[in-house]
């Protein structure tokens, strides 16, 4: 399989994963108005799992590194498989719930406040697991990055069309997502070989791990978003038979390319873990905040009806993300 050499190509790759979670999500924004987030959502957890097993069954399969695919897969540890399988579906709990807040809230709400919690927790447990780097230097990232969620929940507060009662609700849903989406990865890295290299009997490779998560991911969508289909914590109730009768097929394929373009991040992710350690690499990827605030703010105009004052907030997040995300690069050398 392939696999990461130099740091450098690590940090580099997990900049790519925070442009690709940080993007995903314009998938969304661009379907019919009409095509409800849980329909997208179907074609979502699809785009996933194909993405992830085309990966695994080319670079995953390719090179003389590691273990094949299906040969890493067939090696497995039953607990490994169910550790990686329950990863994907507590990420799903935890995403569905991102997407939720999008429709709410917007991008630039969701992102830094979920997302930033997340990326707070996730180092946190992932450093308590694989301690490689400076805490000194990570955790001063870390209190960046909390500062800044301060800051954009503050921002968001200040948006004069959005009620109390909307913007506690886009708050607490955002951080119900945040401690959710931070558990997920120790649970993943968990099951997967810490020598990419050589790895571990019955664990698994980054590849095989996340096929295996693509495939949680999906099954419980079965779970949670039909529950949301039903039982919406924003909006009307959908029946099932809208997602063959209400979508395009545009609709069909934005859902598709924002689950590839997710997994695409995802898998360069974990793959960076490798030289760069699950902490920084989790971290680094989580910048994705600050791209999908970027997004939010300058073409989705979700601040417009803000007044002038907003702007420092924004201002102010930006940078205190940026240094944040600065010095967890930092933290490794």
């Amino acid at each position: 399989m392939i696999i990461i050499q130099s740091y450098p190509v690590a940090v580099l790759l997990c900049l790519l994963t925070m442009l690709c979670w940080g993007s995903w999500a314009n998938t969304m924004k661009l379907t019919n108005r009409n095509w409800h987030f849980q329909l997208y959502y179907w074609d979502y957890s699809l785009g996933v799992l194909v993405f992830s097993l085309l990966f695994a069954v080319t670079f995953g399969s390719t090179g003389h590194a590691g273990r094949p695919f299906l040969a890493d897969l067939g090696q497995a540890f039953s607990v490994n498989i169910l550790r990686a399988f329950a990863a994907g579906a507590l990420f799903n709990l935890a995403n569905i719930m991102l997407v939720t807040v999008i429709s709410l809230a917007g991008m630039a709400i969701a992102f830094p406040i979920g997302i930033g919690l997340a990326l707070v927790l996730g180092v946190i447990s992932g450093y308590i697991t694989h301690p490689i780097g400076n805490p000194w230097i990570l955790f001063a990232g870390l209190a960046c990055v909390v500062l800044a969620i301060v800051l954009d929940g503050k921002a968001y507060s200040l948006i004069p069309s959005t009620s109390t009662k909307s913007v506690a609700r886009g708050i607490f849903l955002s951080i119900l997502t945040g401690i959710f989406m931070g558990f997920f990865y120790p649970v993943l890295v968990s099951s997967m070989t810490s020598n990419f290299q050589y790895p571990e009997i019955g664990r698994l490779t980054p590849y095989t791990a996340v096929v295996l998560f693509s495939s949680g991911l999906l099954v419980s969508s079965f779970v949670f978003n039909t529950y949301l289909m039903y039982k919406p914590l924003t909006g009307e109730s959908i029946a099932a038979r809208d997602y063959f009768l209400k979508g395009s097929l545009r609709d069909h394929f934005l859902g598709l390319l924002g689950g590839l373009v997710w997994c695409l991040g995802f898998s360069l992710m974990n793959l960076s873990a490798g030289k760069a350690g699950p902490a920084i690499s989790y971290g680094l990827g989580q910048g994705a905040t600050m791209v999908a605030a970027l997004w939010g703010v300058v073409i989705w105009k979700e601040f417009r009806s803000a007044p002038a004052s907003v702007n420092k907030y924004l201002v102010a997040m930006m940078i205190f993300y940026l240094g944040g995300l600065s010095l967890i690069i930092l933290a490794r050398n």
